[in-house]
């Protein structure tokens, strides 16, 4: 029988603690913060890196920074009859201290003294209300030594058996079906996939793909499959990435994926169209945030494409007991397994008979259940919720927390940050690049990217997350409270409001019947939502208006430059969305902005894709009159006259690589600016 995992908290000076701790070390000990000579570990930020072995001593010194994502995810690392050592300040006064992990919560221009304490005040009431140990420099030390684990290697749960029976049924049925398998931490899950590709690869399977967001991801599986195979049948099995299995489309036997909720929506559904016989594997409640997000909206993706889907669910712990104490401790912690109201409490929802309120953190600091319920929303609603967006709620000075309520239930929330009203001394040395102040997405994106100085001078209000419940939805609910969010801004005296996120078709439309309208696209695909960023915007004030226009006109005359030239992978139908009142406008004369973007490329305070409309105009109107060289003429022709894709001008151009060309590229162009001048 594994024995159960404990806690204990050394509460008090921290030299003290740091002595206590050193008296517990153990070979299977791993300390996060900053270890003892001779101790393995290191910081707690870089806590990824010894994920994947087994703990038997697990130290985190909270003195150094109270990292909560590294708290949930070095804890999983600690198997049964293991031990956490946490140091902390006095309880008392812990959420009074100054920790340094404020300077992750703090956005300009707060300070990090001015981040609040709730998360570490909750975190304290549930360390005295939990089967946690405190130890205090009063207390006689308790007796702790490592046990070895006691299970074979070979040993497997019920779960597991059942799981890989049906991995087993899916790979060999002449009609394959998508197969789903979820399990908390420690449930073994990426063993049973190990397990299968040892099986099938004996069986003379060939070709078995395994895809993950990263190789050390599923260290875990190929650990199995080497265990089950012999050497040369363990050549049958293969890791590519996801992006690079899409672009190359591999043929494969069957496609194993682990860590499927952190892998973006629009990808899995790629994968299923294109690999059928699948195996989609992820964390249920893992540190991360992401696997309920994950099953209610991959659900609906394999509702639509694969009816008669299969789902497998692992429940009994390997690594440690049931019902172990730390597990349930770390769960209520860090609210893994918050969940949003019933369906049936929301189903039948009226949108005018709803309240909505800005609600005071210190009000959900006290009402633990409207927090679980609200986070569970989010967690529902975003791939990437995560503890440490847990600690933002809670602590962020610059959040505001929304919530629409339907008979006591909370039907949707949103979450919003004060960006903007910088001085013009910051606001010149953001748009040059110069400085990036924490926080202000929306204005520096603008200042930055778009090129206008002003935009962060401007005071505004981002809607970071909003969900609606998914009972909930379509019924009008997500656009009143928007609403309510815009007219709060306005009364606030604000200039705009504004939100960012993963643009789809959905989403695009959801905004516009909101009256915010698109004004950058971001030049790459997001990690989190495999999709290329879009801002929108709604003015609100004389100067937003102003603002809004110069930014709306430039977005709609530069977007058919950048479709066509290093974002033709832009989804069909959020280009034609966006497209919509747009004009290529390469032939007009270059107005004052245009200038500015050419001598802030030349400058390289910004891209050449973001500038490339008014590059354009100067090199036709200039080309002829500019002091050039034959390699750099033919640059202007190839890259910017023609639109010809970097790796066409690097090798046409026998460049060493695109910093080369880019450089090539801005001199080239500086040469043009000053015959035009």
């Amino acid at each position: 029988m594994t024995a159960p995992r404990q806690m204990w908290v050394l509460a008090g000076a921290r030299a003290w603690a740091c002595e206590v701790a050193r008296r517990y070390a153990c070979d299977g000990m791993l300390w996060l913060g900053e270890p003892p000579a001779g101790a393995p570990g290191g910081a707690a930020r870089e806590a990824h890196k010894w994920l994947g072995r087994e703990l038997d001593l697990l130290v985190i010194d909270a003195w150094t920074g109270f990292d909560v994502e590294a708290f949930g995810a070095a804890s999983g690392a600690l198997r049964g009859g293991g031990l956490l050592l946490l140091l902390t300040p006095p309880l008392a006064g812990w959420p009074h201290y100054a920790d340094p992990e404020y300077a992750r919560i703090a956005v300009h221009p707060f300070k990090p003294e001015q981040v609040s304490g709730r998360f570490l005040a909750r975190f304290v009431h549930l360390l005295q209300s939990h089967d946690i140990r405190v130890v205090t420099e009063a207390d006689a030390l308790p007796a702790w030594q490592a046990t070895p684990g006691n299970h074979p290697a070979n040993w497997h749960t019920a779960d597991q058996q059942a799981a890989l029976a049906a991995i087993m049924a899916m790979a060999q049925a002449a009609a394959p079906i998508p197969l789903v398998l979820t399990s908390d931490r420690g449930r073994g899950k990426s063993a049973v996939l190990g397990m299968a590709a040892a099986q099938l690869l004996r069986q003379g399977t060939h070709r078995i793909v395994v895809t993950a967001p990263r190789l050390a991801a599923v260290a875990t599986l190929f650990e199995h499959a080497a265990l089950r195979s012999a050497p040369d049948v363990s050549a049958g099995i293969r890791f590519v990435a996801p992006d690079e299995l899409l672009h190359t489309l591999l043929g494969a036997d069957l496609l194993l994926v682990d860590e499927a909720a952190a892998i973006p929506a629009p990808l899995l559904e790629r994968l299923l169209a294109h690999y059928p016989r699948s195996v989609f594997a992820t964390t249920l409640h893992g540190y991360e945030g992401t696997g309920r997000g994950f099953a209610v909206r991959f659900q609906r993706v394999l509702n639509e494409r694969a009816p008669g889907w299969r789902s497998v669910h692992l429940m009994e712990p390997i690594r440690w007991p049931e019902h172990d104490p730390l597990e349930r401790f770390v769960f209520d912690a860090l609210l893994l397994d918050a969940q949003a109201a019933d369906d049936a409490q929301l189903c039948g929802v009226v949108v005018d008979a709803c309240s909505i309120e800005r609600v005071e953190r210190d009000v959900l600091l006290a009402d633990d259940a409207l927090l679980r319920q609200l986070f569970g929303l989010l967690v529902s609603a975003h791939y990437r919720t995560s503890p440490l967006d847990l600690r933002h709620l809670l602590d962020g000075p610059n959040v505001s927390v929304w919530l629409m309520r339907w008979q006591g239930q909370v039907a949707a929330t949103a979450l919003t940050v004060r960006e903007g009203g910088f001085d013009e001394a910051l606001a010149e040395q953001i748009y040059q690049g110069k400085r990036r102040p924490r926080g202000h997405l929306i204005p520096q994106s603008l200042a930055l990217h778009s090129g206008f100085v002003a935009a962060p001078r401007l005071s505004g209000e981002r809607i970071m997350r909003i969900a609606v419940h998914p009972a909930a939805q379509r019924r009008g609910l997500g656009t009143r409270l928007v609403q309510a969010i815009v007219k709060q801004a306005q009364d606030d005296g604000l200039d705009f409001v504004g939100s960012s996120f993963g643009a789809s078709a959905e989403l695009l439309a959801f905004w516009q019947r909101a009256a915010f309208v698109p004004v950058r696209l971001g030049l790459t695909r997001e990690a989190s939502s495999g999709a290329h960023s879009v801002i929108v915007l709604r003015p609100l004030s004389v100067a937003g208006e102003q603002l809004f226009a110069a930014v709306r006109a430039r977005f709609l005359a530069h977007l058919p430059a950048l479709l066509r030239d290093g974002m033709e992978e832009v989804d069909a139908d959020v280009a034609a969305m966006l497209l919509l009142g747009a004009h290529a406008d390469d032939g007009a004369e270059l107005d004052a902005q245009d200038w500015r973007d050419v001598e802030s490329f030349v400058q390289g305070w910004r891209g050449y894709e973001v500038c490339q409309v008014a590059v354009r105009k100067l090199v036709r109107a200039a080309i002829d009159q500019a002091v050039l060289d034959a390699v750099q003429r033919e640059l202007l022709q190839h890259k910017v006259l023609l639109c010809e894709p970097w790796e066409s001008v690097i090798a046409a151009l026998g460049y060493s690589g695109r910093a080369q060309a880019l450089a090539a590229l801005r001199t080239a162009v500086a040469q043009c600016r000053n015959a035009a001048l």
